[in-house]
């Protein structure tokens, strides 16, 4: 009697376990972590104050990095268009062109005078459709049942429409459709799902697109703040919060998987004012001051997001990954004390072989590309290398860093990986979810990117190969003895240089110019110039 008693309690005490265990699996599924991707636009890490800027703070963004693992060898690409496209279809930009890249400027428009289907056809007749079963990085979250949103500059090329953003695995859409139309930042209208949705009180066609280079005129024209009324800035943050609301997990037992792909702080500089921290700051001009502003902002919308996931419960199962596009654009141009990379400030051009941009010779106040050579469109590290941090509480340790050479291609099977997801081996992208949670992935044992002076590959150990396509040379750098690029090793390893070449004219699909500056194509004529400011009252 007193072992069937037994028998009876371990028996019960077995189904118990194996009831608890189908609980807390049944939980797990249902605790898949939400994951923030905030993609920033143009922004050189040395602007961040985890990476060293030191005239003003960042403290949102910083806290991802105090509180996550910070990455030191990031590769984004030379440019938005390919750096969008790279990042959603995991594959890096040197290949033979595969994305079409449309012109901006077809849906700079009256409100009243769009017509979104005749619009839409003509770019669907000149841009190639995804391929039948693509995988995207909206789909690889679709895929492990999460719902989907974008926010601000969407999609690739510089015009895209409804269909193609829904072909990229989006839910839920909000924002630009016409990359020319960012260079503004106060639309008349946005895009919510396919519909175009007017934003009442901002009236300028071009989103009042400013001067690019300071004068007494621009300045005034930046603060003119007539038929500006809603920052763009504050309407894509106010509607990404709306869809953390109403697609809170805690309530539709449901993940969310967020892409932010903002604006800032890419120019022409426009702020609706500078930020207090900058107000009274004796080094810098105003122009400097309202550019600083762009990253503050940034830097808010960051905080906003933090804070609305802890106000919700969501934090603590919450991944928000920060990175950007491409390297640092210097958008402070005033005469005699800035000028960008390709003009020297006084007035003549570097070479990029021997004579290249670097911050202390244009004047760059932020040394926003941190140090290195180059900017935006070159392949000097300064023109490619990206800030990144992941923060997920408990899971990534605080204040974890690392020197694994990664790519924003990457992101793709990485968080396939974290969400316990395929592996799409036919992507160029390779996970290193493995580094993010303490232990250490295999590397690449080599990143290629594109830009506008021709490829570059950089090994895992540091070694660079740089074409330059308007002489047909190669340059072979060690970057970890060599951080701004400065010493040629061609002579000292010819055999590494060919190595490296042959592999680099593999990785452009057998042609160096396929890693060069892309084609685009027109959806429409280019239209006579037009008076693109503000409505006739």
């Amino acid at each position: 009697m007193k072992i069937i008693k037994l028998f009876s309690i371990a028996l019960l005490i077995g189904l118990v376990a194996c009831s608890n265990k189908k609980e807390i699996s049944k939980g797990q599924n249902q605790k898949q972590p939400n994951i923030i991707l905030i993609y920033a636009d143009d922004l050189g890490r040395g602007m961040l104050g985890a990476y060293g800027q030191k005239h003003f703070t960042t403290p949102n963004i910083d806290r991802l990095a105090d509180q996550g693992m910070s990455f030191n060898n990031v590769y984004g690409c030379n440019f938005c268009a390919p750096a969008r496209a790279s990042l959603i279809n995991g594959m890096h930009d040197a290949h033979k062109q595969q994305w079409t890249l449309t012109r901006g400027g077809v849906y700079e428009k009256e409100f009243e005078d769009l017509d979104i289907e005749e619009i839409a056809e003509k770019i669907h007749k000149v841009s190639k459709p995804a391929k039948e079963n693509e995988i995207f990085l909206g789909t690889v979250a679709k895929n492990a049942g999460y719902v989907t949103a974008e926010f601000g500059k969407l999609e690739w090329g510089f015009a895209t429409t409804s269909e193609r953003v829904k072909s990229h695995g989006w839910d839920y859409h909000y924002g630009f459709y016409d990359h020319r139309r960012c260079h503004g930042f106060y639309p008349p209208f946005l895009f919510e799902n396919g519909k175009a949705i007017e934003i009442p009180g901002n009236t300028h066609i071009d989103c009042a697109k400013t001067g690019a280079i300071e004068s007494p005129e621009n300045y005034k024209e930046r603060w003119d703040m007539t038929g500006k009324k809603k920052y763009s800035e504050d309407l894509f943050v106010e509607k990404m919060l709306g869809f953390i609301d109403k697609n809170n997990p805690n309530e539709t037992n449901k993940p969310f998987f967020i892409y932010y792909p903002t604006q800032l702080p890419h120019g022409p500089i426009a702020v609706p004012a500078v930020d207090p921290e900058l107000k009274n700051n004796p080094d810098l001009t105003e122009f400097e001051k309202e550019y600083a502003t762009m990253i503050k902002l940034l830097d808010y919308s960051v905080g906003k997001i933090h804070d609305h996931l802890d106000k919700l419960g969501l934090l603590e199962n919450t991944i928000i990954v920060f990175t950007g596009d491409n390297g640092q654009e210097v958008y402070t141009v005033q005469e005699g004390k800035t000028s960008n990379s390709k003009l020297k400030l006084d007035g003549s051009k570097f070479n990029n072989i021997d004579d290249k941009y670097y911050s202390e010779v244009n004047g760059d106040i932020f040394d926003g590309n941190d140090g290195m050579a180059g900017l935006k469109r070159d392949n000097w590290e300064g023109g490619v290398r990206v800030p990144l941090f992941w923060y997920w509480p408990g899971k990534i340790k605080a204040g974890s860093k690392s020197d694994q050479r990664v790519a924003n291609f990457d992101i793709l099977n990485t968080i396939s990986e974290l969400i316990g997801g395929n592996n799409y081996d036919e992507k160029d992208s390779k996970s290193y979810a493995k580094t993010l949670l303490g232990g250490q992935s295999v590397p690449h044992d080599y990143i290629v990117y594109a830009s506008k002076l021709g490829p570059a590959i950089v090994t895992k150990e540091g070694w660079k190969l740089r074409y330059q396509e308007s002489h047909d040379l190669f340059q072979l750098y060690f970057l970890p003895d060599d951080y701004r690029e400065e010493k040629v090793l061609n002579d000292e390893h010819p055999k590494r240089v060919e190595k490296l070449k042959a592999i680099l004219i593999k990785e452009c699909d057998g042609d160096l110019d396929n890693g060069g500056f892309p084609t685009f194509v027109h959806a429409e004529p280019k239209a006579k110039k037009t008076n693109t400011k503000k409505k006739k009252a």
